[in-house]
């Protein structure tokens, strides 16, 4: 990475990289989904934009993860390709998370945010195991930079740069 990216959201691809089609990126940035990653990327056509990146809140494989660690916000990345200047732009959007008997509701909150986040939650609990023994019982981080960092290399390995827009339009 270099200097001028450290505090910028915006990553562009080593020098000689091949610039590939808009179909391809957004075929890499599809590719992106996997049953162990704790995001997903989905259509974003309804919203006005290419994807969608967000955590998988109402997956129940992660739902009683994000439960259990009393996560009230999460954020979703918008991403809308520019094939004119080979470049993905994305915004960050976050949401209020209320949970009614253990089921996750989304919306928007009062105090909305639309940007750039880095934000990191971690935590854990211990109590007493199926053995009977102390010990830890889960264990939780959960860091804007896994949703983002994959997106990132997807984007600059089809030769695109990938601009985070905090303010105008996507």
């Amino acid at each position: 990475m270099k200097l001028s990216e450290l505090f910028s959201s915006t990553r562009r691809p080593e020098a000689g990289t091949p610039v590939r089609s808009p179909e391809e990126v957004l075929s890499a940035l599809m590719g992106l989904n996997r049953p162990t990653a704790p995001y997903r990327m989905v259509d974003g056509q309804a919203e006005g934009v290419d994807v969608i990146a967000e955590w998988k809140i109402v997956d129940a494989q992660w739902f009683e993860l994000f439960a259990k660690a009393s996560i009230s916000k999460v954020f979703r990345i918008y991403l809308k390709l520019d094939a004119a200047k080979h470049e993905v732009r994305a915004m960050d959007r976050e949401y209020t998370v209320e949970w009614r008997a253990g089921v996750p509701a989304l919306s928007l909150s009062a105090q909305a945010f639309k940007g750039q986040k880095q934000e990191v939650s971690f935590g854990g609990a211990y109590a007493f195991t199926e053995t009977l023994a102390p010990g830890q019982v889960y264990k939780y981080r959960f860091s804007t930079n896994e949703i983002k960092k994959p997106i990132q290399d997807a984007v600059t390995g089809c030769g695109w740069t990938y601009k985070g827009v905090a303010f105008g339009k996507l």
